[in-house]
């Protein structure tokens, strides 16, 4: 499997709770993050936001957005497809992992960071 260690934690499910707008995973090793799609709009691994290796870019305005459809990529990882129109993100099992394991953490980080920049969650 591509891009995959031995030791990756597998998602053996995802449900998306499209009211509430969250995503549910649950691994192999029986962890289970219930994770809002603001945050995954805001952490997603693509360029956009993420950079060309430079600092992860402060994505403000994504309060209210919604993962309208999930696309499985091979046995590694899935697109996330967004109601803001971003789609270039490929979430692997690893970093949604990471994601739900430091979500906490990453979470206050961007707030932080909105704060600091004198951003909003909300869109304009």
């Amino acid at each position: 499997m591509a891009g995959l260690s031995p030791d990756t934690p597998i998602p053996v499910g995802i449900t998306l709770h499209s009211v509430s707008r969250m995503l549910e995973i649950v691994f192999d090793d029986e962890a289970q993050f219930t994770l809002p799609c603001e945050y995954l709009r805001v952490f997603s691994p693509s360029a956009e936001v993420r950079g060309h290796g430079g600092p992860m870019k402060t994505v403000p305005g994504k309060r209210d957005v919604n993962i309208m459809a999930i696309e499985p990529i091979g046995h590694y990882a899935v697109k996330l497809i967004f109601s803001d129109g971003h789609d270039s993100g490929l979430f692997g099992w690893d970093t949604l992992y990471a994601l739900g394991r430091d979500y906490a953490t990453n979470w206050q980080d961007y707030l932080d960071r909105l704060a600091v920049a004198g951003l909003s969650r909300d869109a304009d």
